[in-house]
């Protein structure tokens, strides 16, 4: 089959690659429809390629249509419609059973001490093999995978996979009282389905920071007031202007590890990366600084006594924290994988409505084949031809 694979830094290509096979019993075989590339993807691209090896097959965000199954898989049936949670978990052990999922014990990577596995994010992840490619082993497909109708085209379930959730956890997580403002730092995919699922929640004042134009105005179509932050010396300072002086009640970071305005933090982590595997390894599991632009803003930005939800990705060990003001102002952090099957009950029923609630159908900016998603990914990450979302067909 053809498959998306990792081979160096700043560097993926498709290749042919062995078709997969069932393994265990609780296995099924997906051929993919659709698959996204997202911008947690991008990390892989770059500051994680420590944790990778050529011929490593990426993507974490698809659905697809079941080909086979194993025989303890009595929920799925071959020809069913399927899309797949980015984090593979059990369904029945202590964590999944307290809707922990991120956190599922069967699949946890101990040997990394990291939480459940991911489909295509490196070792650190499990190295399982991801779904940008024309079809995918799915274990624990007696739990996972998320049944769906066939009512409607794929882009108003794909991300259900990832970033629908991601956004729908970093809204809940950031604890909006009523009547309260929500600042979101970055429009990429998972801040724009922020601003959306904070409106269709009922958040009375939404604001979203950014610096690129299109994102700009797709966050103002979705409801937002907007920050772009070149027009803004201080961007703390211009929330609390719009939010009485006091600061958001609530501020969601979906900017994470790679965030401008940190040119120190930028030249430490590229010279990490391009050092040999082992030390580059060492480095980033001792040594290891995120540039936190993004994570500072939101402490100083958010009101006293308020909430700042991560949804970002932050990998770095020896992150510098401001915690004489976290302290002082009484700032609650919640962060965290997605558990996404948490959510999916709610969230599979407001995208099966008739009308597209959510505006996830309007998401994608570019539609293209699986053999296009090598210069996908540049255009991506260089956020070039107004590229906001790529979907990849197989």
């Amino acid at each position: 089959m053809r498959a998306l694979t990792w081979q160096g830094l700043g560097k993926v290509s498709v290749e042919q690659v062995p078709d997969p096979r069932i393994q265990e019993p609780t296995d099924a075989i997906v051929r993919v429809t659709s698959t996204a590339i997202c911008g947690s993807d991008l990390h892989l691209y770059n500051v994680l390629a420590p944790y990778l090896t050529p011929g490593d097959i990426l993507g974490h965000e698809f659905m697809g249509i079941v080909e086979e199954v194993g025989p303890e898989v009595g929920r799925l049936h071959v020809g069913d419609r399927v899309v797949v949670p980015f984090n593979i978990s059990c369904g029945t052990c202590w964590m999944c059973s307290r809707a922990l999922y991120a956190q599922c014990e069967t699949t946890q990577v101990r040997a990394q001490g990291k939480g459940a596995a991911l489909f295509g994010y490196t070792s650190l992840y499990g190295s399982v093999p991801g779904g940008q490619a024309e079809y995918v082993r799915v274990p624990h497909a007696d739990f996972g995978p998320i049944w769906l109708e066939p009512d409607h085209p794929d882009e108003r379930y794909l991300y259900l996979s990832d970033i629908l959730p991601t956004a729908w956890q970093g809204v809940q997580y950031a604890e909006v009282p009523e009547g309260g403002s929500l600042a979101v730092l970055g429009l990429g995919p998972v801040g724009l389905l922020a601003v959306q699922v904070a409106r269709h929640l009922g958040i009375e004042q939404v604001i979203g920071v950014d610096l690129v134009d299109e994102r700009l105005a797709a966050a103002r179509l979705r409801g937002a007031e907007v920050v772009d932050r070149r027009q803004v010396s201080d961007v703390a300072e211009a929330l609390r202007e719009l939010t009485g002086g006091r600061g958001p009640d609530s501020v969601l970071d979906a900017v994470g590890m790679e965030a401008h305005g940190s040119p120190v933090a930028q030249a430490a982590a590229a010279a990490t990366v391009r050092a040999p595997k082992p030390v580059a390894r060492a480095a980033m599991e001792h040594v290891g600084v995120d540039r936190l632009d993004a994570l500072h803003t939101s402490i100083d930005a958010v009101r006293r006594g308020g909430t700042v939800s991560l949804s970002g990705v932050y990998g770095g060990m020896a992150d510098p924290m401001p915690m004489m003001q976290l302290f002082d102002k009484g700032v609650q952090l919640r962060m965290g994988q997605c558990h996404v099957r948490r959510w999916t009950p709610e969230l599979h029923r407001i995208v099966s409505e008739v009308d597209d609630l959510l505006a996830v159908e309007s998401l994608a900016t570019h539609r293209l084949s699986l053999d296009e998603a090598p210069e996908a990914y540049r255009m991506f990450r260089a956020k070039s031809d107004s590229c906001v979302k790529v979907v990849l067909r197989p």
